[in-house]
């Protein structure tokens, strides 16, 4: 009997090694692809701590938007990418528009996340969500430009505002949806007359990005000028000498706080269209949309939560101040790319 039992339990103690085993590889295999055009450092320690919280490992690939949607169209369904983030509206409805995310039912991230900064829902689910904000707003030379002259969006195409104009590419992913919003609140005959004021408004070519825009109105290279908040943030938040300087140098209006409000952007995230790993995607943009992950956002790139019971203890978005935002779905602004390119081109907004 003693050898039966024994020959019994070996195999028992076996099998349960090999589960025990197999548990181990599981835990350790608990894995997220991620593809991200955000280049923040105050990232790492919003993926570091999900890991620590999941014990899900983030593979990460870092490049700008139309790199990650390059690579996701010619990688197929052999793509390893589980969540994509991106970092513009414009630019989350295209990469919706070419089937690249996978619509998701999540009653957590529907209920965190306001229903103007996300998708449009189907039956399948929604395509992607947005995770913090940033507002377009005007900066101006305090020693040539009266704030009363910049009110509006609609004064950058203003005769009053001739020569004094500097943008970066009208193409750009932040200035297509800045237009798509005008496109949809005034129709695409004003929205066209009003670019092609712009146009004629320019202190010199379209060039750079929202920062040298900043530095360029500081210098008096230019007098008026856009820019995303977070960028203005970093300036206000900086130690350089260069920096400070040039903040005390502009002015900062919220524009169109008498009609429509202020248009706001987002960063958002996906999961991608062939993810092999889903719940654990769907899991990642959750925490996202955590108070937690939300704070990260605000206190370390400026940003706005978009879930909105949460508040930035961030010293200059609190300098801003409060503003009426738009609140027309981004999805509307950012499906309205296409047709604003196309005035683009016609009114040689390079």
């Amino acid at each position: 009997m003693r050898n039966l039992a024994s020959s019994l339990t070996r195999p028992l103690l076996s099998l349960g090694l090999c589960l025990g085993l197999a548990a181990t590889a599981q835990a350790q295999d608990q894995e997220l692809n991620l593809y991200s055009a955000r280049h923040y450092q105050t990232d790492e320690a919003l993926y570091a701590n999900f890991t620590k919280a999941t014990g899900i490992r983030i593979n990460r690939v870092d490049t700008d938007d139309a790199g990650l949607l390059a690579r996701l169209k010619s990688e197929g369904s052999a793509s390893p990418a589980d969540v994509v983030l991106l970092v513009d509206a414009a630019r989350l409805w295209k990469a919706e528009e070419e089937g690249l995310f996978l619509p998701v039912k999540s009653s957590l991230l529907n209920q965190r996340i306001p229903e103007q900064l996300r998708a449009k829902e189907s039956e399948q689910g929604t395509a992607w969500f947005g995770l913090s904000t940033r507002a377009r707003v005007i900066v101006y030379n305090k020693m040539s430009v009266k704030k009363e002259d910049v009110l509006n969006y609609e004064d950058l195409g203003a005769a009053k505002n001739k020569g004094r104009l500097c943008t970066r590419s009208g193409s750009h992913p932040y200035n297509l949806s800045l237009f798509g919003s005008v496109y949809e609140h005034l129709g695409a005959a004003v929205t066209e007359q009003w670019l092609k004021g712009m146009v004629l408004n320019m202190a010199r070519e379209p060039k750079g990005g929202d920062t040298d825009q900043i530095k360029a109105v500081a210098s008096g290279e230019c007098a008026i000028a856009i820019t995303n908040t977070y960028y203005l943030a970093r300036m206000m938040r900086s130690e350089k000498p260069d920096d400070r300087s040039s903040v005390e140098k502009i002015g900062v209006v919220f524009p169109n706080q008498q009609s429509w409000g202020t248009h706001i952007n987002i960063a958002g995230g996906a999961v991608a269209r062939h993810a092999k790993n889903r719940a654990n995607a769907i899991k990642f943009l959750e925490y996202l949309s955590s108070d937690a992950a939300q704070a990260y956002f605000a206190n370390g790139n400026n940003e706005w939560p978009a879930v909105a019971s949460v508040r930035p203890a961030n010293p200059a978005l609190e300098a801003m101040g409060r503003f009426k935002s738009e609140t027309i779905p981004v999805a509307v602004v950012g499906s309205h790319q296409p047709k604003v390119q196309q005035i683009l081109d016609r009114v040689g907004y390079k």
